[in-house]
């Protein structure tokens, strides 16, 4: 055998390791930069919610998860809408001007909401985290005012909340309920967690 034939199965050899190095390492590479990815979970968690409102009638509501968090979607009676009318001296923010929880330009009015009946919100008081209660009846009631107009009612620590998850005074929730980003899709489709036609 000659000296050139044995360059030329070295080189054979070498190209062959070369390559099944190259593939190895590409093979190695591909589930190691993909685990940098967000899983299908963590996709779907951030992800949009759509949400049929068909059936929601006056005075009811709805409660959905986006990002792991609940969002009520509430159908406002005509009365109600008109007692959010008289509550402004009574909030601590009734403009929605702080910053802990930026509302939405589209929510920045006495319903808090695109459309009037139907307010959207998260359901998490801004104290520390626990989940208010539904108290919609106006009129007195076990640890309200004989004057409560009917919203929500925070039973860690007693924050209270309109209609329209506006924080009334002097409570330990610094900050309204968050008003998550959200568009109508069709007059009963909401998408909750995006408003790029708002």
């Amino acid at each position: 055998m000659s000296d050139q034939q044995v360059d030329k199965g070295r080189r054979t050899w070498v190209a062959i390791a070369c390559g099944a190095g190259a593939v190895g390492g590409v093979a190695t590479a591909v589930p190691f930069v993909s685990s940098f990815q967000p899983s299908e979970k963590a996709r779907a968690a951030g992800a949009a919610v759509e949400v049929d409102i068909s059936s929601l009638q006056p005075g009811e509501k709805m409660t959905v998860e986006w990002r792991g968090k609940p969002v009520w979607i509430i159908r406002r009676t005509p009365e109600q809408l008109e007692a959010l009318k008289k509550l402004d001296d009574q909030l601590a923010d009734p403009n929605s001007d702080r910053k802990q929880y930026p509302t939405p330009e589209y929510a920045k009015n006495q319903y808090r909401s695109i459309k009037p009946e139907i307010f959207v919100g998260v359901g998490i008081c801004s104290h520390l985290g626990c989940s208010p209660v539904d108290k919609f009846t106006p009129g007195a009631q076990p640890s309200l005012p004989d004057d409560w107009p009917g919203g929500f009612l925070c039973p860690c620590h007693g924050s209270t909340f309109d209609l329209a998850g506006r924080v009334f005074k002097n409570k330990p929730a610094p900050d309204n309920l968050e008003v998550p980003p959200h568009m109508y899709l069709s007059d009963t489709v909401l998408l909750i967690g995006e408003d790029k036609k708002a």
